[in-house]
């Protein structure tokens, strides 16, 4: 069964070569579950659609839930773990698009590309002289908030700049290259630029809060395309609206799509529609990863992909 919206052509071979359900909204979901819950065996949902308990209490025959992302934190994995249903993600496939983004971000934040061609674009250069100086990006000290496979590979991009990496994770890497620091306030503390790509969910909700901001001070540097609530979003509104951080660079947001109209205003800001993995490439990887994982569960009731700590 599908649930919520999903990439055109996934919802397509999913109603034609496996005859799914889609989930209805509204006042026809109640009816329809009435009379379908018991067919349902596995769900593909994307990162734009919660998989609540309510959900899965409400299908009795539910053994897996495939996701469309690489991220899960709108499924309940503890409520899915606790009636043995698996859960897949996609990594991996998305890796290099969104590390990708992560370094355009920070070259846009840091050197002001977008507001620049805003400025070019008003007629500004011609009326009011060249735009203003901006910094430097190579050999800026950039601190890696979760050094995942995505943050890994965003910091493997950035030693190409002549970037001095440091990092923080749950637990210190004992092959890494990067030094390690004991906390997000420590590691802020000690960079310029701070990329956020720690996973989601309720174990990182907010651990980039102001007191994170603070160290990273009114030259430091945020970007984040992880997931907007890693970040204390009103934390940050303040501290880019009162002049305590240089500037952000933003693919995530805490309440999507709608984003704080003070942010909106901020030439030192860079905002993206969270489109870190929004290639052509990537999503039909993703797509086909998908599929792999939903075969695998109807064949053998094994998931290709599942998370951490689920049922395999």
């Amino acid at each position: 069964m599908q649930v919520g919206p999903l990439k055109p052509s996934l919802a397509e071979t999913l109603r034609t070569d496996y005859q799914a359900y889609t989930l209805p909204n509204g006042n026809q979901r109640d009816a329809f579950l009435a009379d379908h819950a018991d067919d349902i065996t596995a769900i593909v949902v994307s990162g734009v659609t919660r998989v609540e308990p309510d959900l899965l209490a409400a299908l009795p025959n539910l053994k897996a839930v495939v996701n469309f992302g690489v991220g899960y934190d709108n499924i309940d994995v503890d409520a899915a773990a606790a009636r043995g249903i698996g859960v897949s993600n996609t990594p991996d496939v998305l890796d290099d698009c969104v590390a990708d983004t992560a370094v355009g971000l920070l070259i846009d934040t840091m050197r002001r590309f977008s507001a620049a061609d805003r400025y070019a674009r008003a007629g500004r250069w011609a009326a009011d002289g060249s735009y203003p100086l901006t910094q430097q990006v190579s050999g800026s000290h950039v601190g890696i908030l979760g050094l995942g496979r995505i943050g890994g590979a965003i910091a493997t991009r950035l030693r190409a700049f002549g970037c001095p990496i440091s990092y923080h994770n749950r637990r210190q890497l004992p092959d890494s290259p990067y030094r390690y620091l004991g906390s997000p306030v420590e590691l802020a503390r000690e960079v310029r630029v701070l990329v956020v790509a720690a996973a989601g969910g309720s174990g990182t909700r907010h651990l980039v809060d102001r007191a994170v901001l603070d160290a990273l001070g009114p030259d430091g540097y945020l970007v984040n395309i992880a997931r907007g609530s890693v970040v204390d979003q009103d934390a940050l509104v303040d501290a880019l609206v009162h002049g305590r951080l240089a500037g952000a660079g933003l693919d995530v947001f805490a309440d999507e799509p709608n984003i704080p109209s003070e942010l909106t205003a901020l030439d030192n800001v860079v905002l993206l529609p969270h489109v870190g993995s929004g290639t052509v490439q990537t999503r039909a990887a993703m797509e086909a990863l998908v599929l792999q994982n939903l075969d695998g569960f109807l064949r053998s009731g094994r998931l290709v992909t599942p998370v951490a700590d689920q049922p395999s």
